[in-house]
């Protein structure tokens, strides 16, 4: 009975890693961990995508596009503090990833924009987009729809303070010449 509890607990175990790196992703020297997207209001015109890439090659690649059926565009983006304001800006050369390094994209930092949903992202649906980087290629990924309390464990500020954007109060938002129609910045104070 012994042997049957080791074994039943081993093969549990294994089947659990599988599917944790389920919803992983590899493509030539890249990897490809966690990709989710932000669950939206309804109506809401945009949603972010966030993800960790590593590149365990010798050479650097570079996140340049993306695509997806469900958006009227896929951009790569940033955020950053700039002073007491935080500003948007698209990436327009793309994102670099360096040779054996990685890059999170994450709320507050990089990340994909996905503009012009076609329909609300509720938590649990997945997305399906492609993203294309410069050397190795292109991939089709599924992002998976979380809300904004799953992704607090995703919101880091300088790698060790939590950054909740509902209760900073940081001040204003610019969003520089993007065309993205009204955004949904939850409880943030806005200046006048």
């Amino acid at each position: 009975m012994k042997r049957f509890a080791i074994v039943l607990s081993a093969a549990i175990l294994g089947l659990s890693s599988a599917v944790a790196s389920a919803h992983d992703y590899k493509l030539g020297s890249l990897e490809i961990e966690h990709p989710f997207a932000r669950a939206t209001p309804p109506n809401a015109p945009v949603s972010g995508g966030y993800m960790t890439i590593q590149n365990n090659g010798k050479t650097a690649d570079r996140l340049i596009s993306g695509a997806a059926d469900f958006a009227d565009r896929v951009e790569i983006h940033e955020m950053k503090m700039e002073g007491d304001v935080m500003k948007m800006r698209q990436l327009a050369d793309g994102l670099e990833i360096p040779a054996g390094g990685e890059v999170d994209l994450k709320p507050g930092g990089y990340h994909i924009m996905f503009i012009g949903i076609d329909s609300q992202f509720k938590d649990g649906e997945t997305r399906s987009a492609t993203l294309t980087f410069e050397k190795a290629g292109s991939i089709d990924i599924d992002f998976k729809v979380q809300d904004m309390r799953a992704m607090q464990g995703h919101m880091k500020k300088d790698d060790d303070e939590a950054m909740d954007h509902e209760k900073t109060g940081h001040g204003k938002m610019e969003h520089g010449e993007m065309e993205h129609g009204e955004m949904d910045h939850g409880k943030m104070k806005q200046d006048d």
